[in-house]
């Protein structure tokens, strides 16, 4: 297999450790010089530059594609180069994107699956709706087998956004009459999924990657601190949490759903490592 990895960060890297000594692996980047300690044909290209991309025209068995869409907008143009580049000959037989499970929007606390509509409510997600939709669309006229993989917060103990930081921070959470439902999976089992999706996944099929905890927030902080022996953070309403809250992080705390992974499960065939946050802290 001649796989193209494109947004090569820590999701990317963690891949790479998995994959066989079979695989030739090819990275898109930016900036190679910060990549070359990695060992893989590194192919120096800049989604926001379609020009650039033209070294990625056919010879790709699969791409894994882990790169964000830019940071405004509601649509997502590095998707569109992207496809439009690899589109020029021959196209790959397997695609897996990662998405967010932020495109299902707010659900108010209800269990939902891969069927449930998409009702995404902030800018970030829009651009994952469309970037979905590009790939979906591309994938039918091309004949490519595509799979989404709706991925939540990832953490790991080695990775940015570790709950000992915002712990450390004293930052509040909601108060319980307030709070919302959240969903969690562990950096590894998600870079597991993408490679078994290479594999198993099947033709234009959504994926929750989630693990198998089912919490409010503030209810997951409070075991991330007891686990971690530190305090419990202050709890407040919604009201003054919009007084001390960015509103990104406000915008975290106004979508609630449960997050079902039983096709994760069944069609990946995926045994958790980390089933739920504490068993990966």
């Amino acid at each position: 297999m001649r796989l193209l990895i494109v947004g090569c960060g820590d999701l990317g890297q963690r891949v790479l450790r998995l994959l066989p000594s079979a695989v030739s692996v090819a990275a898109l980047a930016r900036t190679p010089a910060k990549l070359r300690h990695l060992g893989v044909t590194l192919i120096h290209g800049d989604l926001d530059d379609p020009r650039s991309l033209r070294r990625l025209a056919g010879g790709f068995d699969a791409v894994m594609h882990l790169a964000p869409p830019p940071a405004q907008g509601d649509t997502d143009p590095r998707t569109r180069a992207l496809v439009q580049a690899l589109s020029r000959s021959h196209t790959p037989r397997r695609f897996v994107y990662v998405s967010t499970t932020g495109v299902y929007g707010d659900w108010g606390g209800a269990r939902i699956d891969e069927t449930a509509a998409r009702r995404a409510q902030t800018p970030r997600a829009r651009r994952r709706v469309d970037a979905e939709d590009v790939l979906r669309a591309w994938a039918v006229r091309q004949g490519v087998g595509l799979s989404l993989l709706r991925a939540p917060g990832i953490y790991a103990a080695d990775r940015e956004g570790h709950p000992r930081e915002r712990l450390l921070a004293a930052r509040a959470v909601l108060r319980r009459e307030d709070d919302v439902f959240t969903n969690h999976i562990h950096a590894d089992d998600l870079a597991r999924a993408c490679w078994r999706a290479l594999h198993l996944g099947w033709p234009l099929r959504a994926i929750n990657v989630v693990d198998d905890s089912e919490r409010l927030m503030g209810d997951h902080f409070d075991v991330a601190a007891d686990a971690l022996g530190l305090p419990r953070p202050p709890r407040v309403s919604r009201q003054e949490a919009e007084a001390v809250l960015s509103p990104m992080q406000m915008s975290f705390l106004s979508e609630s759903r449960r997050i079902g992974n039983a096709r994760l499960k069944r069609e990946l065939r995926m045994r958790l490592r980390y089933p739920v946050p504490e068993s990966g802290w």
